[in-house]
């Protein structure tokens, strides 16, 4: 008789749970519509995890996610990370702010082109012209080597050496054609009451290029520049193309087949292709 009767007390505690529970469920969704129909249903959004400063590159620990009701969202408001990482605020972002889409920048002339420089490298910009650049066909993000026509010594003993200064180096603007800016300006007339839509990516007007070099490469390339300017050469480059190729330098002699030519020689893969690195 008790194991009967405590069976039935426990199917009438189970019972009471479950009804109890389902109490709290219908209460919890009833107050759930009251909310939605007074504020709108949750929204998922992208809130910053810290203050970011103007102009700073944002990255996927800044940011984090929270549900708001749908009447405190933003217009324009940010629902994927990978939209936002890489992105440049175009305003200070104070910590559980929402992120709009409308506050960021896209990394070009309008966030400055310093945020293109990898660390430890620099910008270095260098007159071009259509002989000694490849046309003026080179554009942003090309990659390219340098040549450099180096004169020594004075009067009848001087001679001219022609050799390859830099190899590999990539190109981060040409002119104002910055590499991750729409590539188009629009040129107001003589009047300045219109304009003229201008498609810099293949605009040739452009007079100078600016380089992505390490310290060393950008002092010695400067050298060159600063006292022998025109005498340097651009070739450029299949992007695929990361090899780098140890040459010895062009005379008159090795021209005219008085001196030696060396073959090149492989020292290293490249690790990201695979290719042979020929180079020091």
């Amino acid at each position: 008789m008790n194991n009967n009767n405590e069976t039935r007390t426990l199917w009438i505690s189970l019972a009471a749970g479950l009804f109890a529970a389902f109490l709290v469920y219908s209460y919890s969704q009833e107050k759930k519509a009251e909310l939605d129909k007074k504020y709108g249903a949750m929204k998922r959004v992208i809130i910053s995890a810290k203050d970011i400063a103007e102009f700073e590159t944002i990255d996927d620990t800044m940011l984090e996610f929270r549900s708001i009701p749908d009447d405190y969202v933003s217009p324009g408001f940010a629902t994927e990370v990978d939209a936002v990482v890489g992105q440049v605020a175009g305003t200070p972002i104070k910590k559980g702010e929402q992120i709009l889409m409308t506050k960021l920048l896209t990394p070009g002339p309008d966030t400055g082109i310093s945020l293109q420089v990898a660390p430890g490298k620099r910008a270095v910009t260098i007159p071009v012209d259509e002989i000694r650049g490849v046309a003026k066909l080179i554009r942003p993000g090309d990659r390219i080597d340098i040549i450099a026509a180096v004169d020594s010594g004075k009067g009848l003993n001087t001679k001219r050496e022609v050799s390859v200064l830099l190899q590999d180096i990539a190109v981060i603007a040409t002119g104002i054609n910055v590499v991750n800016n729409i590539p188009r300006i629009i040129e107001p007339d003589a009047t300045g009451k219109s304009g003229t839509l201008i498609n810099l990516a293949s605009d040739t007007r452009y007079n100078s290029i600016t380089l992505e070099l390490d310290p060393k490469q950008a002092q010695e390339l400067l050298y060159i520049v600063s006292t022998q300017a025109g005498n340097i050469f651009l070739t450029l480059r299949n992007p695929n193309d990361r090899a780098q190729i140890r040459l010895p330098s062009t005379t008159i002699d090795s021209i005219s087949g008085r001196a030696s030519y060396e073959t090149p020689t492989v020292n290293a893969i490249a690790p990201s292709t695979g290719t042979p690195t020929l180079g020091r």
